[in-house]
């Protein structure tokens, strides 16, 4: 691949309008987009996830929407094999892709590769799924914050896929994830251009609320109590799906169940930006204002 081939890569918090937005892009430069998302890849989950549109879908090649199923292990390694596989494939007819999400890890895994962890005992893995299931996320957040406390630190908190992981490595190998981080960035054979978007955060918010309760009309209810036989997997374990749970077992009223889901999705957006504003690459731009001739004039 020559370095003149580009990837544009756009980023920010949910609800800020990246979909609309890249699919322009790629209308404008004649190309296709690799999803960054690590829900919207699922088949069994659709509106919980704001997979885009079939009418969205239908304006672009998409690829990672549907790809995979929630009984499969997905993770930024998975991702970064498929992306740059995707990548090349579109790179022998095209000279940009451009790439879109909310998940931090799996970006920084396609850009810059990703840490080597030795290989961990899947027994460990289950004892510590079990555990979860059984004691819930306070167990696992005070597991980390005493067993590893640097990278307590620093943890998406909130988050039970981070947390196990990062329990699992130092049940595994004595030592805390963060002395495998490999400092060396992987130098990918083509260009990469970031792009942000964001907007301010009353507007953003008031956006999420809205999105949830419009997924409500489009029958999230329905979706996740299809659902409910696989909530054991991780792909489960998520905004949007996981707040369903004490409501189907009686213990609370959908109206609750529903300010849950838009507190948890506000507080995930405002980890997305966290994680996007530590990145000196990102060119942040007015989700509101922007136009495609900002990014290609």
């Amino acid at each position: 691949m020559s370095t003149l081939k580009t990837v544009y890569i756009i980023v920010g918090p949910t609800a800020v309008g990246k979909t609309a937005f890249a699919i322009e892009l790629a209308k404008r430069l004649g190309t296709e987009i690799i999803s960054a998302d690590a829900r919207q890849c699922y088949q069994e989950m659709k509106i919980g996830v704001a997979r885009p549109t079939l009418h969205e879908l239908a304006q672009v090649n998409h690829y990672f929407i549907a790809s995979h199923s929630i009984h499969d292990q997905v993770n930024a390694a998975v991702f970064e094999k498929y992306a740059l596989e995707k990548v090349h494939e579109i790179f022998k007819t095209k000279n940009t892709v451009v790439m879109v999400g909310g998940t931090g890890l799996y970006i920084k895994a396609f850009c810059e590769g990703l840490d080597l962890i030795p290989e961990i005992d899947p027994q460990i893995r289950l004892a510590i799924q079990k555990e979860y299931e059984l004691k819930g996320l306070k167990w696992l957040q005070e597991e980390i914050a005493i067993k590893d406390p640097l990278f307590w630190q620093q943890a998406e908190k909130e988050n039970p896929q981070r947390l196990m992981r990062a329990l699992e490595v130092i049940h595994g190998t004595g030592a805390s994830i963060l002395s495998f981080q490999n400092k060396q960035k992987v130098k990918r054979p083509f260009n990469i251009i970031k792009i942000g978007l964001e907007m301010q955060r009353p507007l953003l918010y008031e956006r999420i609320n809205e999105r949830v309760l419009k997924m409500l009309e489009e029958g999230l209810e329905e979706e996740v109590k299809s659902l409910l036989p696989f909530f054991h997997l991780n792909a489960l374990q998520t905004v949007g799906y996981s707040e369903w749970d004490a409501y189907f077992k009686g213990e609370m009223d959908q109206p609750r169940v529903i300010d849950l889901i838009q507190q948890h999705t506000r507080h995930y957006a405002k980890r997305q930006m966290t994680w996007f504003k530590k990145d000196p690459q990102v060119q942040w731009y007015n989700a509101s204002a922007v136009t495609i001739n900002q990014i290609i004039p």
